[in-house]
């Protein structure tokens, strides 16, 4: 076997998706094996997500690959260093060389070819993934393949130029779901939601600027799908896998009034309607795209803000007016589309003001759904560069993730683990109408404000 494309997600892991059992197919991955097929490349998709570490490396032992690749992000990287140990330090696996993409190897190159890897894939990882493998198995000289990363002789980081993103992406083949137990993620969500899921990418890039997002991979750019081969794809998702409901992963959705306008068209034309949830902007909704959204089969919008307060959302370089963001809600809300919004709490600079701020946009604008994270800076991010002199823990890298670093803020880090349980309990307060429920969340709402008290 020439290549195994792999990650090191494994749900029966995953102590909080136990509880959310949400799990969706590594797309990315899909893409390239799509890609390295087309070129007539010999492949194999080793989707660990509905198995075992163990198992995993039960079936690399059995196939011996020559290449070992593996998609790598913030959430897995402690489980993708274990995987390349364990591959470097044992032969009975053939010795395969170890490539690595994703979006967190381009600011952490000397880190992951330190920790075992022998290549790093930087950005789009079609072209060069083709490029790579087929000069490791042929043998040739693979310096001169472009947006790679590895180790010179010296023990040196050795950059190669970065590769053109592709222009058209009509050329890309459909991800190859075929390698993958798809029935599993659809039994998966059919038991535990009642409706099963799947995915579809239409963009690729983001030209906006919010400071904690990384692009890392497809930059800040904007690139997309043509409409009809769009919609193509769902009406053989619709005829193949027969999916509930579809999530577009794309940045914003409908970034692109011209292109949402075919998309509506084509749909409809092509009876290839499944309903959908997306992401998108507040500005890049009016009366009449939403109305275009509802009739292509949108039954949920999620909406970003990321806090109630002008003063963070102009810090966080978000352009958006906090105003604008709740008039969208409330209208997709009244044309009977299900809306949703991110918080993002702990921002440098937000103070309890801020906070109420945002408790009263939610419950102004009644999002159906709300989520809350901790802000955590992301190397390679604004938000990073801000706040690195001001970090004050920052673990070992092999052994911890981004999401443990924590710098300087307004309060403690313990203040905001109360604070979320405030902005939770007290917006749903508002919600409950009877009295009892109501009563629960105000009590919790009240004991979160203690507990901000005490760890201010």
């Amino acid at each position: 076997m020439s290549v195994v494309l792999t990650h090191a997600y494994y749900i029966f892991e995953d102590e909080k998706e136990q509880n959310i059992m949400r799990p969706y197919a590594p797309l990315g991955l899909l893409y390239i094996s799509s890609y390295l097929t087309k070129n007539n490349f010999k492949n194999e998709v080793y989707d660990s997500t509905f198995y075992s570490y163990q198992e995993q490396l039960s079936f690399i032992y059995k196939n011996q690959p020559k290449i070992v690749a593996i998609y790598t992000n913030l959430m897995t990287k402690i489980n993708v260093v274990k995987l390349m140990k364990e591959l470097r330090s044992n032969p009975k696996y053939g010795n395969p060389a170890i490539v690595l993409g994703g979006p967190d190897v381009t600011y952490n190159c000397e880190n992951y070819l330190k920790a075992g890897a022998d290549f790093l894939i930087i950005g789009e990882g079609e072209q060069t993934s083709y490029e790579l493998f087929s000069a490791i198995v042929e043998g040739n000289d693979y310096s001169e393949v472009q947006g790679v990363a590895f180790l010179d002789e010296e023990g040196n980081v050795k950059k190669t130029p970065s590769r053109i993103k592709m222009k058209e992406l009509k050329d890309l083949p459909l991800p190859n779901r075929e390698a993958i137990p798809v029935h599993k993620y659809l039994e998966t969500w059919k038991e535990h939601h009642g409706k099963s899921s799947m995915t579809v990418s239409t963009q690729r890039g983001c030209p906006y600027t919010c400071k904690w997002c990384s692009t890392a991979v497809y930059g800040q750019s904007y690139r997309r799908r043509p409409a009809d081969l769009v919609a193509e794809e769902l009406k053989l998702l619709k005829t193949t896998y027969k999916p509930d409901t579809i999530w577009f992963v794309d940045d914003v959705f409908t970034v692109s009034h011209k292109w949402l306008k075919s998309f509506h068209e084509e749909v409809i034309a092509q009876d290839a309607i499944i309903p959908f949830e997306c992401i998108t902007r507040a500005e890049r909704l009016n009366d009449e795209i939403l109305q275009l959204l509802k009739e292509a089969g949108c039954y949920r919008i999620w909406i970003g803000a990321e806090s109630g307060s002008q003063k963070i959302i102009d810090a966080m370089d978000r352009r958006v007016d906090v105003d604008v963001v709740k008039s969208a809600i409330q209208k997709t809300n009244e044309l009977g589309i299900e809306t949703g919004t991110f918080i993002m709490l702990g921002y440098p600079g937000e103070d309890m003001t801020d906070i109420n701020n945002t408790v009263q946009y939610l419950k102004d604008a009644n999002p159906t759904h709300f989520t809350i994270t901790i802000a955590y800076p992301i190397k390679g991010t604004s938000l990073y560069n801000e706040v690195e002199t001001k970090i004050t823990n920052k673990p070992e890298w092999q052994t911890s993730t981004d999401r443990d670093i924590d710098f300087k803020r307004t309060y403690s880090r313990k203040f905001y683990d109360y604070a979320v349980r405030y902005v939770v309990n007290e917006v749903n307060s508002s919600r409950n109408k009877s009295v009892v429920s109501y009563g629960k969340t105000k009590i919790r709402s009240i004991l979160a404000q203690v507990g901000m008290r005490i760890y201010k």
